[in-house]
Order: structure tokens, then C-alpha cells, then sequence
């Protein structure tokens, strides 16, 4: 039965259809979603097509927004504008979770450059592509369509070049020519920026600026170089299943196309619009349960458009790359007879194998972390 103003999409899979058999096909390939649109596909493989419940929530218009916030980290080191800063982001942590930053030091030149050799290497030859395919999460540097492709109710229209940057980056030989250098380059940076925006959530909590840096939160980082080909039906899957990020923290370079939308307040999709120079940052799952939900690790999510491909670069702090049996709880100067713990303590690395084995789309890793 169609529903008012959304389009009714034949979905109905044959029961003799194997989609395990088609998922295997599609993984062998180490091909991605771009070896599809390159073999001039016009109706994607079935294990693409959202379930019947997502494809209705997928199609509901969203309302015209403005967009999320802005914060302008211009003069930052100037204690009175510091100061507001802090409030700005205070403020929009307590109403979105997401914000975007411009003034934040990256030159302009590093940013395109940082797309465009994110591009070179999804568009480079399939031989040089497949040597990184691989599905083994230890790996620390692979190229591989869907993590969780074996998890996922439905497969995202997405391929991705993760490279995991600190700690023990394995060199630059290591990573891929396309890229290599501005991979090198713009890790630096994403270093940098991270410092000053773990500094400043520190003070947002009334606490030192060195807190989250004690804590271990910038020893990792990965950055994930996303790729979205144009889909000849986007109205029946998704470029990125709607999740909270794991790790502390993310920040997020994107390219002109748009497609990310924020889930505001649990209730709303709100577009995340591009903007020229800009980042997105979004609290990640540890961060909530180390602020003990103070701040909010917010659920988002990328359509699938006919446009592309859409290409954004991700870089999330993160250790769950160090064999660390170092455990993180709510921090113990927010806690109180009235705000006890809401967490229990864990490892990232046992945090990232439940977050691992549930994939994208489903329920929060953090309520399997509840006390």
C-alpha cells in the first residue's frame, strides 16, 4: 500500500533469491559500489534495497531548514573571544550535537586537495584498488565497500579508503600514491585542529583544557575517505545508514554535493548543507559516555542521490587501534548523587567489537553500556 506522498517502489524479493550468494558476488569483486555504476547498472542489487520500514522514513520530504550551526573559530587564542567561543559551542552541544567551524587554520589549498586526491584514488585502476581491498578490521590501511556487509539490513551506496594515521602509522609507503601525500599533509592538520576543539570542550565543561588530551582521546586517529557514486535508484537505498559515530570525536570535510542530514533532537532530519571552507564536528559514542550524556553523540545519516559522486573525508579520533586495556568511564568531576554514572567502564577496543558486529542502522552501541 502506497503511503500519502511517498513513492510506491516494488521491493518484493523472490523467497528463492540468495542474498548471501549476491553479497559474496559483490564482495569478490573488491570492485565497490563504483565497479557497479562502471558495469553500467540500472537497477541495484537487491541487498542495496532499505527494508520496508526505512524506505518510508527514506522518502518523507524534510522540511526546509537552515542548516546547522556555525562556529567561527577566528581569534581563538584572544581570551575574550575565547570566551565566546566556549559559550557558542556550550550552547550548541546542548541543542545539536553537530556544528560546523570555519577559521580553523587549514588553508583552503589543503581542502580541495584533500578531495581531490580522495577521488583519485577511488577513481584509480582497478588494479591499484584492489591491492588494498580487504575486509579484515586490523588492517590499517584498506579499501572496502560496507564494514558491516554481512551485518546490515541494507547495504549502503558507499565505498571507503580507510587509513588509520596514529598510533602506529605504519608510514607514508604504506599508504596509497594517489593520496599519499595529501593523506601526510592533511593529518597534520586534522592533528591541529583536533587539539583546539578537545581543548575548547574541556572548558565547556567548566574543567581544564587538557582534560579530553590526558584522557588519551587524541592518541588515534582514521581518516576514512567516503565515496558515493550516483545511484540510478535512490529512492530505495541509502549512501550511509542512519548510526552515531564510535570514538571521541569526528570532524568532517565534504565535498559541494551535500546528502548528510542530522537527526535533530531525536525527532527531525535536518540537511547538514556544505560550506565552502568549512568542517563538520560531531560528538562521537565516547565522548557521551566519558560526559556521562552531557554531551550528545547525535544519530545522522547520507542519502543516496542520482548527483555524484558525493565525496567527504572523515577523520575520527579514535584508539581503538591501540592494544590499550586502559578503561573509560564517566569522568569522575561530573558525577554527583544527582547525576550518577550512566555508563559502566570499558576498553574502545571492546566498545569497537560490539559496535563492529552490530553494524550501521540498528540500535546505539552505547545502551549495550548502560549501567
Amino acid at each position: 500500500m502506497a503511503v500519502a506522498g511517498i513513492a510506491e517502489v516494488p521491493t518484493e524479493i523472490s523467497p528463492s533469491y540468495d542474498r548471501l550468494r549476491e553479497m559474496q558476488s559483490f564482495d569478490e569483486t573488491k570492485l565497490g559500489v563504483k565497479g557497479l555504476v562502471d558495469n553500467g547498472v540500472t537497477n541495484i542489487p537487491k541487498f542495496f534495497i532499505l527494508p520496508t520500514e526505512d524506505l518510508i522514513n527514506n522518502q518523507v520530504p524534510t522540511p526546509v531548514q537552515k542548516g546547522i550551526p556555525i562556529v567561527d573559530l577566528g581569534r581563538v587564542g584572544r581570551e575574550d573571544r575565547r570566551k565566546e567561543i566556549v559559550k557558542e559551542i556550550r550552547e550548541v552541544l546542548e541543542t545539536w550535537g553537530f556544528f560546523q567551524v570555519i577559521n580553523h587554520g587549514i588553508p583552503q589549498r589543503v581542502l580541495d586537495e584533500m578531495i581531490h586526491g580522495a577521488r583519485r584514488f577511488h577513481e584509480e585502476s582497478v588494479e591499484e584498488k584492489m591491492a588494498f581491498y580487504s575486509r579484515d578490521p586490523n588492517k590499517k590501511v584498506r579499501f572496502v565497500s560496507n564494514f558491516d556487509l554481512y551485518q546490515s539490513k541494507a547495504a549502503n551506496w558507499r565505498d571507503t579508503l580507510g587509513c588509520i594515521m596514529a598510533p602506529n602509522f605504519e608510514g607514508p609507503e604504506a599508504l596509497p600514491k594517489s593520496c599519499r601525500d595529501i593523506l601526510m599533509e592533511y593529518s597534520r592538520h586534522m592533528k591541529a585542529v583536533g587539539e583546539t576543539i578537545f581543548a575548547l570542550l574541556g572548558e565547556v565543561l567548566g574543567l581544564r583544557p587538557s582534560l579530553f588530551n590526558d584522557m588519551g582521546c587524541m592518541d588515534g586517529h582514521l581518516l576514512a575517505s567516503h565515496y558515493y557514486p550516483a545511484c540510478p535508484e535512490p529512492e530505495i537505498t541509502i549512501g550511509t545508514s542512519r548510526h552515531s559515530d564510535s570514538g571521541f570525536l569526528t570532524l568532517l570535510l565534504q565535498d559541494e554535493i551535500g546528502g548528510l542530514q542530522v537527526l535533530h533532537q531525536d525527532r527531525q532530519w535536518v540537511d547538514v548543507p556544505p560550506v565552502p571552507g568549512a568542517l563538520v564536528v560531531n560528538v562521537a559514542d565516547h565522548l557521551q559516555l566519558v560526559t556521562n550524556d552531557k554531551f550528545k553523540s547525535v544519530v545522522h545519516r547520507v542519502k543516496a542521490q542520482r548527483v555524484g559522486p558525493r565525496i567527504s573525508v572523515a577523520c575520527f579520533f579514535s584508539t581503538h587501534m591501540c592494544p590499550s586495556t586502559k578503561l573509560y568511564g564517566p569522568i569522575k568531576e561530573l558525577l554527583s548523587e544527582e547525576n550518577p554514572p550512566k555508563y559502566r567502564e570499558v576498553t574502545i577496543r571492546d566498545y569497537m567489537k560490539h559496535y563492529q558486529a552490530i553494524g550501521l542502522g540498528g540500535e546505539s552501541s552505547l545502551n549495550h553500556f548502560k549501567v
